[in-house]
């Protein structure tokens, strides 16, 4: 893989074929991300149901010792789980800003993806990401989205809106399918 430019000399064979996209990253390719994952990952599900299962416990406890009225209760619990999730979903948007204002100085990306790995040249900066950083991608319609292990918090986004071609997406899917598992 040649950093410089992106270009693999492989280009035409399976193995050896690369997939383009050219993209600038916005607020709303993290918040899908985001989603996806608490979706479909068991840490995502655990992080997005850990606060309203926790105000749900909480209003539990505290009618059960201070001998609470059923009516009473079931409007703190339905009060209390609203509040909760409504704070998850906006937890969501705040993280999906901040990874985006990390990346949104750099401007717009070109990204090339071969079987090692990825490179990724910005406006303002350049870097090169082997597929053992990540352990497995999901996809959604507008996103590959690829994940850090089980101790990495990491999260790539590659928005398909990018692809310099139809067949790149699947191009990328196929290298992908190689290196990472599949969510």
């Amino acid at each position: 893989m040649d950093i410089r430019g992106g270009e693999s000399s492989h280009r035409g064979t399976e193995r050896g074929a690369t997939a383009e996209f050219v993209h600038r990253p916005t607020v709303a390719d993290f918040e899908e991300a985001l989603r996806a994952r608490a979706r479909r990952t068991p840490a995502g599900r655990a992080q997005a149901l850990m606060a309203p299962l926790l105000a749900a416990i909480a209003v539990g406890v505290f009618s059960a010792l201070h001998d609470t009225a059923p009516p009473v209760l079931i409007v703190s619990l339905v009060l209390s789980v609203a509040v909760a999730s409504w704070g998850t979903v906006r937890g969501l948007r705040t993280m999906a800003r901040r990874m985006f204002s990390v990346v949104e100085p750099y401007g717009q990306f070109r990204t090339v993806a071969d079987e090692r790995g990825a490179v990724s040249n910005g406006e303002r900066m350049s870097y090169t990401v082997d597929w053992a950083v990540f352990r497995e991608y999901l996809e959604t319609p507008g996103l590959s989205v690829l994940l850090g292990g089980d101790r990495a918090a990491g999260v790539a986004v590659l928005p398909k809106r990018g692809a310099q071609s139809a067949a790149d997406v699947d191009r990328l899917r196929a290298i992908l399918d190689r290196n990472l598992k599949r969510l």
